[in-house]
């Protein structure tokens, strides 16, 4: 029995370097980065200065949020990921039910996140220690609870299929693309509005700084400081927003007639159980390799198929063993290497968003026959370049007809997921 073909119809995005798919797609073509100096981090003393944050004014904040849901919000994931999916879901043409109608039983959410509300916990926090819990407000809960951002976006657009938040650090996007592909190709769905969003802000970021894997010689120039596969790279640029795909079954796509962005192929979900090299913080190259392999398994490719891959590629010292992990597990390298490149160069590293804005970007190349430059990769590490030939990492955008895109993310606590995406045709 063959197996039930799912399809992309909808994209979203909220990105440091464009707040829509239009802007957004413009900017990774022409490399324009999204880093910038936050006043806001020197104040409190960090280390790195610099972060990837969407920009847009409040009112902005009208065109998806009524007055009542405004009222004391206080958090900018939530923010993020109600933006991302109201256009992804606009964008595949899918009507939203009247509130007296039956919900649409095979539309679900699941749309992940690390933490939600941050700044609202910091203001109920404060609150509450002072004995005033009393005002702390209706919408703190809502706000702050991990799967606040799916049951918003379940509510305001009617799904009455499955509604959840999954959560796997960097993973979490690309993992929730798979749950709904998942849940689609076992029939339990018709629709699924995949994606992923993460908090901006210092109390977010923080952590990181602490542990001394961001850069913080780059505060005056911040648009060249992150360097995944570069010689000089020294850490990630913490980042934020979300990213959102309406993920379909393709006779549902061709049912309503609509545009397909592209297909997904298949995919796998796997950890390292923090064994063998893989640790909270790395991951395990077995399960790496292991999670490559399967997913090409249960695409029906070859290897060989795959004309490009969007990396995890964070711009640390672990950017040369991702590298050997995909040689490895494709069985090439060289000038037999697929393209490969990372969108953090443009945007930094969005944390849990990470993997549904990169698959955002990895979709529109394939859709648009481009292969988006990596920025600030001058001077690639020799221990890649010893691997990969340079022309296969493109520090500027090429167009070039794709057919097959590979898409990985690799999280703390050793967790994998990557997705094979296809033109549809």
């Amino acid at each position: 029995m063959s197996k039930k073909r799912v399809v992309i119809t909808g994209l979203g995005v909220v990105a440091p370097n464009g707040t829509n798919v239009s802007d957004f797609t413009e900017a990774i073509r022409t490399g324009t980065s999204g880093i910038q100096y936050v006043d806001e981090l020197n104040q409190l003393k960090f280390s790195c200065q610099i972060a990837g944050k969407p920009i847009y004014e409040y009112d902005y904040l009208n065109n998806y949020f009524n007055s009542i849901q405004l009222r004391g919000l206080h958090a900018s994931g939530l923010e993020y990921g109600v933006i991302a999916g109201l256009d992804a879901w606009k964008d595949a043409g899918l009507t939203i039910p009247d509130k007296t109608e039956n919900p649409l039983w095979n539309a679900g959410i699941i749309f992940g996140t690390g933490v939600l509300g941050v700044d609202k916990f910091r203001e109920a926090i404060y609150k509450v220690d002072a004995g005033n819990v009393r005002r702390l407000g209706s919408t703190t809960v809502i706000q702050t609870m991990a799967s606040g951002i799916s049951a918003f976006l379940g509510g305001m657009l009617g799904c009455g299929n499955v509604t959840t938040t999954n959560s796997s650090a960097c993973s979490t996007g690309t993992e929730a693309i798979l749950m709904a592909y998942d849940r689609i190709v076992s029939e339990k769905a018709e629709i699924i509005l995949a994606g992923s969003t993460s908090d901006s802000g210092p109390y977010v970021w923080g952590g990181f700084d602490a542990m001394r894997i961001l850069p913080h010689k780059y505060n005056n120039n911040p648009t060249e400081a992150s360097r995944p596969m570069s010689e000089t790279a020294s850490g990630f640029v913490p980042g934020s927003g979300a990213g959102a795909l309406v993920v379909e079954s393709l006779e549902s796509a061709h049912k309503r007639g609509a545009t397909i962005y592209a297909e997904i192929l298949g995919g796998h979900v796997n950890s390292g159980g923090q064994r063998n090299g893989g640790s909270m913080t790395a991951p395990n190259s077995i399960a790496v390799k292991e999670c490559i392999q399967q997913a090409v398994i249960n695409s029906g490719i070859k290897a060989n198929d795959i004309d490009t891959v969007n990396g995890h590629l964070t711009a640390t010292t672990k950017d040369a063993m991702e590298i050997e992990n995909w040689c490895d597990a494709l069985g090439r390298k060289g000038k037999d290497f697929p393209y490969i490149n990372s969108l953090k160069s443009l945007v930094g590293h969005c944390l849990a968003a990470s993997g549904s804005i990169e698959s955002v970007a990895t979709v529109l190349q394939l859709k648009e026959d481009f292969i988006f430059g990596n920025i600030n990769c001058e001077d690639l590490h020799p221990e890649i370049a010893a691997m990969v030939d340079r022309e296969r990492i493109p520090s500027k955008t090429v167009s070039k007809p794709l057919q097959i895109a590979a898409k990985a993310s690799f999280g703390f606590g050793d967790v994998n997921a990557c997705i094979i995406f296809k033109k549809y045709s």
